[in-house]
């Protein structure tokens, strides 16, 4: 099942597209490489995907909305192995060479096809209903901070602890099945700056004597992450006067927040007067952004994306598929951040960092 809608590029890329956007971070291979015969770096990363395969097939057998979903939780299994050990020997094979966005779409495609729509579900309601529960003290504590310049530091560690809570990691899944994971623990536990990309100074100097117009923030998991690390900053911003639109997903793809689940939170955590924690929240917006995965080509967006974000002057992505595994250099017309933390080896290897490393990319238009 893929989303429907025709897609347009982002409007707020640099133009030409074609030729200034290249949506995966990492090049795992180059043109001089053997087309016949997968790089190390293609190696690499199959193996990565291969090792999140038990995860998955886990959370899949578990599906109550699936008929038979341990037989067909089995078949996923196999039949994704065989792609990515297929690609290993031909890595033209299945619409390759490989990418990290093609590795996304074709678990997707395998999942789909036998019914599994949406495997992450239960583990999402129950997160979102922990993180909701917890959202009034997290907005509380920063609204306490009374420095313009630390309060906002506050709230970016804060998107950054969120985004620990993140089930494509098969390091990670492991950790949250033993214990679960402690939003404020997780926020006094970051690594030491300077991040392997460390922006903070130059955005906390321009944030303390800009405010922007608009800003479109997107958005990448469940729980704590969209709703204590996300939606407090998302606060601030409409509390300055900005107006906020926060891209969700069009489809479920592994614990990232969708569209319909996002309306609906923001929802129950809204006041009767239509505030968020006190704040008017009549300025925030939720958009489709008409993508599946828990990556994003930013060349093809929702055209109801594209028509709210023309005139944005702030474009924020969050998390590693969005803003690290993909568009870390994607040059944009206005300002942007790019934030997440590092939780695969690989990608930490990649940018020179260690594993659970922060990035936070602020650039000026």
């Amino acid at each position: 099942m893929e989303s429907s809608s025709p897609s347009v590029p982002f409007p707020l890329l640099q133009a030409p597209v074609e030729s200034t956007y290249r949506a995966c971070t990492i090049p795992y291979r180059f043109t001089s490489d053997n087309p016949r015969k997968a790089t190390p770096v293609e190696i690499q990363w199959i193996d990565l995907f291969l090792n999140s395969v038990p995860s998955f097939k886990q959370r899949a057998e578990n599906d109550p909305t699936v008929p038979d979903a341990p037989a067909k939780a089995d078949k996923f299994a196999q039949r994704y192995t065989a792609m990515l050990e297929e690609m290993k020997k031909n890595p033209e094979s299945h619409g390759g060479p490989p990418d990290c966005i093609l590795l996304c779409r074709l678990r997707e495609l395998v999942l789909r096809e036998l019914g599994f729509r949406d495997i992450f579900k239960k583990v999402k309601d129950e997160e979102n209903a922990k993180a909701m529960s917890l959202f009034e003290g997290v907005v509380q504590r920063n609204d306490e901070i009374e420095d313009d310049g630390k309060r906002v530091e506050n709230l970016i560690r804060g998107i950054l602890a969120g985004n620990i809570f993140d089930l494509g990691s098969a390091q990670l899944a492991e950790v949250f099945a033993k214990d679960g994971m402690s939003f404020l623990a997780s926020c006094q536990n970051l690594v030491s700056r300077p991040w392997v990309i460390d922006d903070l100074d130059a955005f906390k100097s321009k944030w303390t004597k800009k405010s922007w117009e608009k800003a479109v923030i997107f958005v990448d998991n469940s729980g704590a992450d969209v709703i204590l690390g996300i939606l407090p900053f998302a606060r601030e911003l409409l509390r300055r006067g900005t107006k906020v639109i926060l891209a969700a997903n069009d489809m479920p793809s592994i614990n990232d927040v969708t569209y319909p689940e996002l309306i609906e939170i923001i929802n129950k955590l809204k006041d009767a007067d239509g505030k968020l924690a006190g704040v008017d929240a009549s300025n925030l917006l939720v958009a489709n952004s008409g993508n599946d995965l828990p990556v994003i080509d930013l060349s093809s967006v929702s055209p109801e994306l594209a028509f709210m974000a023309d005139d944005a002057d702030l474009v924020v992505l969050e998390g590693m598929g969005r803003a690290i595994e993909t568009n870390l250099y994607a040059q944009m017309k206005c300002d942007s951040i790019k934030i997440g933390m590092v939780k695969h080896p690989e990608v930490a290897q990649f940018l020179g960092g260690r594993l659970y490393d922060c990035v936070f990319k602020f650039n000026e238009a």
